[in-house]
Formats: structure tokens, sequence, C-alpha cells
């Protein structure tokens, strides 16, 4: 996701300071890069979300983990080593073959192949194994990313989360 941070997003913060949810940030496994991280964080928690943030080089494993310890209402995976399409593809697949994480949004973005922009094949691809978003960053908006944010209905959860720090 482009760093063009969008000002007016905070109307869909709950009042009070109430949380709408839990929203899981993540790179790849092969991806060591924190700043889209700290970035993606800021801007979800602007939206009224309480953020785990995983760090980088999260092994897979790790990250199912944490989804299940967590119950989030969203997984956000973040590339910017150009390797985001394949190790997604790869994530996607474990994340979904958790029966209690099939039905949990995920989303993917940021510099999601070595080449740059994702054609519109690669970004099917990764939308018909499981995504249910995908932004890439020549072409999505960080205003596109908080529009798909605000549309989540948080489900009905327990009160007590236990915090995941890998």
């Amino acid at each position: 996701m482009s760093a063009g941070l969008m000002h007016g997003a905070t109307n869909t913060v709950s009042p009070a300071g109430a949380r709408r949810g839990t929203v899981v940030v993540t790179t790849v496994a092969s991806d060591s890069h924190t700043w889209n991280l700290v970035f993606l964080q800021l801007l979800i928690e602007e939206l009224g979300y309480e953020v785990i943030n995983l760090g980088p080089c999260v092994p897979d494993q790790v990250l199912i983990d944490a989804c299940r310890e967590t119950a989030p209402d969203l997984v956000v995976i973040s590339s910017v080593n150009g390797h985001g399409h394949q190790d997604g593809l790869r994530v996607i697949d474990a994340l979904r073959a958790c029966g209690e994480l099939a039905s949990t949004p995920v989303v993917i973005g940021g510099k999601l192949g070595v080449a740059g922009h994702q054609s519109d094949a690669a970004i099917g691809e990764l939308m018909s194994a499981g995504f249910d978003a995908v932004f890439d960053d020549s072409s999505s908006t960080t205003r596109e990313f908080s529009r798909f944010v605000g549309t989540l209905s948080p489900a009905a959860r327990p009160l007590e989360r236990t915090e995941v720090v890998a």
C-alpha cells in the first residue's frame, strides 16, 4: 500500500475509545521490512481497531497460531520485498486450511512482485486462492484500504483476548 496517508479517515473510529475489533498485521516469512507494519498499525488504529503487530519475517505457523489464539476480525499481510504474491499464496492456503480461520477476512498488499505492478491475472490468482482483497502497491491507495476496513462488521467476540507476541 502506498504511503499517501489519507486524511479524514477517522470518521470510522468508534466513539469514546471503543475498539471495533482486532486486526493482526504481519509480513510474509521472507520479508524483513518493518516500516510498512508500523504505518499500517497506526492507520488501522486510527480506524478504530486494536492491532497485534507480529513484526517482520513471520513464519506461516506463527501467524496461524497467533490467529487461532486471538481470533482477529481481519488479517493484513504486507510485503515490501516483492515476494508477496509467491509467499502470499502459500500463507493463504495455510490460513484457509484451518477451520476456525476459514472465514476470517484476509488481505494482502504492498509490493507483491519484483516487477512492480501486478497484472489482473496475478491479482485474480490471489483472490481465487482465498484473499478477500488485494492492494497492489502500484495501483492501490490507503483510501481504498481504509474503505475496505470500514466495511468490516465486527463479529460477536469474547471480552478477553490473549495477545501473542512473536
